[in-house]
């Protein structure tokens, strides 16, 4: 952002919102894509840290120094999601966003392209009736295992219908994602209530609009981080963890069908069965995801998580050796 655009007094057009906790090694770059972008409006960098226990906010501290006027940090110093806080972002960023659109960022994933912000807010303002607009990502490994290389909802550019945003294949990066603010003004308790923070998001935006999706990498998701939420998921009974999800994922959505009245009732049928056949992909219950009744949500696997859940049903042994060659990242986000 120039010197001028920093400077400017007044309104500011978007709220960037970003959520660390233990994210010491990567933290900065995430302030970074933010500080990097080259825009014609002001904005503000809203940081919500959930007591880091290593050096996460201290870096905090640090860029806020350098820039008093553009990040907002709120550094907690006991941990609330341990308190039961599933959604920090309800609760403690978007009650401060002043932008008329919000941006959102995980503490763990970065921006890679100075244009993403100025690109995707010039759409918005064109297009009253878009309610999202969003992007491909990058996808990097932590640990330097194989895996899918982008994160690529759709193969083109375009408008995606209400429908397509509840009911789709591939998640959407949660930093490629830019929405108007008025829609955070007044949450649902199916936001309140979810797992997860991204997912309730499109689907409040659904019921607002269509959304428009830039085939752009313009953002890395990093897989594997220390502290995320699907690294932490995995800790103990996975499926068990599993099963509880895929349960508060049906309720979300049941519940945000009641709040449409319906409207998308089959868009939600759908979506509510693939996160239940997304747990199955993940706790290796291929009799399940093998089976002909389920190809639809089998064939929207990738290829190469299609090839390893063969390999592994029919040929163990060597699946094993394999996976322990190519420190082989398989399961699914859901």
């Amino acid at each position: 952002m120039d010197a001028e655009t920093e400077k400017e007094e007044g309104q500011v057009l978007v709220s960037i919102c970003c959520l660390t906790y233990n994210h010491e090694t990567y933290i900065r770059d995430a302030l970074d894509g933010f500080l990097m972008q080259k825009v014609t409006f002001p904005y503000e960098i809203l940081i919500y840290d959930d007591a880091s226990t290593d050096g996460t906010a201290d870096i905090i501290r640090e860029y806020q120094a350098r820039y008093p006027d553009i990040i907002k940090p709120l550094l907690q110093t006991e941990n609330q999601y341990s308190r039961g806080i599933l959604n920090p972002s309800g609760a403690f960023n978007f009650p401060r966003v002043r932008g008329k659109y919000t941006a959102m960022c995980e503490g763990d994933d970065y921006w890679i392209d100075e244009h993403k912000l100025q690109m995707q807010v010039d759409y918005l303002e064109s297009h009253p009736g878009c309610s999202l607009c969003f992007h491909s990502a990058r996808i990097r490994t932590v640990d330097g295992s194989r895996t899918d290389r982008r994160m690529r909802p759709y193969r083109n550019d375009g408008i995606i219908t209400p429908q397509g945003i509840i009911d789709k294949s591939c998640g959407y990066p949660t930093a490629s994602m830019v929405f108007r603010s008025e829609m955070i003004r007044n949450l649902p308790d199916y936001y309140k209530n979810c797992p997860v923070g991204d997912t309730p998001l499109q689907l409040m935006a659904a019921a607002r609009g269509y959304g428009y999706y830039v085939d752009r990498d313009m953002s890395v998701y990093r897989v594997g981080a220390a502290s995320s939420w699907t690294k932490e998921g995995r800790r103990g009974d996975y499926e068990a963890r599993q099963q509880k999800y895929c349960k508060e994922m049906r309720r979300t959505y049941l519940d945000f069908d009641r709040a449409e009245k319906g409207r998308f009732k089959e868009a939600v049928k759908s979506a509510a069965r693939r996160t239940w056949f997304l747990t199955k992909v993940n706790t290796r219950h291929y009799e399940v995801v093998l089976s002909p009744r389920y190809r639809r949500y089998y064939k929207e696997l990738t290829k190469r998580t299609r090839f390893y859940i063969r390999l592994e049903a029919g040929l163990p042994g060597v699946y094993r050796l394999l996976a322990k060659a190519a420190g082989t990242v398989r399961r699914q986000s859901v």
